[in-house]
């Protein structure tokens, strides 16, 4: 019995590990990709921004369907699914169809990250066991963001860019061969269709927004079609959150962002895979072109966050027995803000000096994703464990494609000023102003996580002293 859950857990771990990789592991393959596809500056960032878009617009939806279809059988299928949309898109011949594949691999990786959580629970019965097995499967998630840059410069160094995408294929051959055996199947009793207009309105509505946030800031207030896509995109995710309220079975439960405890734990999660992927994004591309780094070099940059992000996360169960869950995700944030403000003043001396500075983002990125997971466990009921499962994953992923598609407006906004309006940055790039750019934008994160831990430190003790 412990040898079959030590299994799948490796399982699950294993697979949220690899759709990970794939939220971040483009940024470092994008100099090879334009030099072979020659992408204009919008589409190498929906390079790196449609998988996650189709990730977080499909979560809610998907999480659904694990639930009437079986969460094992769900997760086999996604697994081929993003095998067979992964060996497409490293072959992909332009820019163009590399962001179509890009955007099936994230529709196959919405089926596959609400299963891995869902059957957390199924696998581990016990308290303290599902506790354990969340810090190592969220620390999994955190290495596998954080190690994105790292897997593809080793790989960028001795072969072309696809490999950073073909390397996924004996991973899910190991992924369904073990878990056809290991993982048990799980489905919910209740067996509510899946409402089709939820679906619609929350992925429009997601992709709406998003979109015309990058628009806009690429294109300039002068682009009209982003007010559009922001408006009806805004105003379609009011016409699913008005329709959640009234269905017997809704796709999302907006009553449990009534709980300060939920709440809390969303808000810091997307805030801090925002700002830590955010500031991340670009290091690799400016440390390629302004610190005269190789494809591995650039990679390995990060690898001191990777390393101490996976052992906080596995640890976290420790800080929380001790702090308890308010007081370790105020701390956390608290030293991501301070992070980041370090990385931004680090930027402009040497690598060095960011050294430091990345270690603390680790500790945060560990600390945040594994408190606010076990948050979201604790706080939803059984029978909303699926919904609460599915919101948590959404705001991950939402947070790291706004991360990119923000970040890449912040830092090309920062450019053009530090550059006296220079429209944007490409392999001739001015090395005062991306350097500039850069540790402007990293001080804006840092702020912003200090501005958020403060106030979720605020709201979670009002909670605890409010009377029952």
């Amino acid at each position: 019995m412990v040898r079959r859950q030590t299994l799948a857990l490796s399982v699950l771990c294993l697979a949220v590990f690899m759709v990970a990789v794939d939220g971040t592991v483009v940024s470092v393959a994008v100099p090879s990709i334009a030099e072979q596809l020659h992408p204009g500056y919008n589409q190498v960032l929906w390079i790196g921004d449609i998988y996650s878009f189709v990730l977080a617009g499909l979560l809610i939806t998907m999480g659904n369907v694990g639930d009437r279809v079986g969460r094992k059988r769900l997760l086999l299928i996604s697994s081929l699914a993003f095998g067979a949309a992964s060996a497409a898109a490293a072959l992909a011949p332009t820019a163009g169809l590399l962001i179509v594949l890009r955007a099936l691999q994230g529709l196959a990786g919405a089926g596959l990250m609400p299963s891995t959580m869902a059957l957390l629970r199924t696998v581990f019965t016990e308290d303290r066991q599902r506790m354990r097995a969340v810090g190592i499967w969220s620390a999994a998630g955190a290495a596998g963001a954080a190690m994105g840059p790292t897997v593809a410069g080793v790989l960028l160094e001795h072969f072309y860019w696809g490999s950073v995408l073909l390397v996924n294929l004996p991973v899910v051959l190991l992924i369904v061969a073990v878990g056809w055996w290991a993982l048990p199947e799980a489905r919910s009793e209740a067996r509510h269709p899946v409402d089709p207009l939820s679906v619609a309105y929350s992925t429009a509505g997601i992709l709406g927004v998003v979109f015309g946030i990058t628009e806009l800031a690429h294109s300039g207030p002068r682009f009209w079609p982003g007010y559009l896509a922001l408006v009806v995109g805004a105003a379609l995710l009011w016409v699913f959150l008005r329709r959640q309220r009234l269905l017997p079975a809704p796709l999302l439960d907006v009553q449990l962002f009534s709980q300060r405890r939920f709440g809390a734990a969303i808000v810091s999660q997307l805030v801090i895979v925002f700002a830590n992927i955010g500031a991340l994004f670009f290091l690799p591309i400016f440390l390629r072109q302004v610190g005269d780094f190789s494809p591995l070099q650039s990679g390995l940059a990060t690898l001191p966050e990777s390393i101490v992000g996976l052992i906080t996360a596995s640890t976290t169960a420790r800080l929380i027995g001790r702090w308890g869950h308010h007081r370790t995700l105020v701390v956390g944030l608290a030293v991501g803000g301070i992070g980041l403000l370090l990385l931004g003043v680090a930027i402009p001396l040497s690598y060095a000096a960011m050294v430091i500075p990345l270690m603390l983002l680790g500790f945060s990125f560990g600390s945040v994703v594994t408190v606010g997971s076990d948050l979201v466990l604790t706080s939803a009921s059984a029978d909303r464990v699926g919904a609460a499962t599915g919101i948590s994953e959404t705001s991950f992923e939402l947070g790291t494609a706004l991360g990119i598609a923000i970040t890449g407006s912040v830092v090309s906004v920062l450019y053009m000023v530090f550059s006296d309006g220079a429209a944007s940055f490409g392999e001739s790039a001015d090395p005062r102003a991306f350097t500039l750019s850069l540790a402007g934008n990293c001080m804006l994160g840092g702020l912003l996580l200090t501005a958020v831990a403060v106030a979720v430190g605020r709201a979670l003790s009002e909670s605890s002293s409010a009377p029952a």
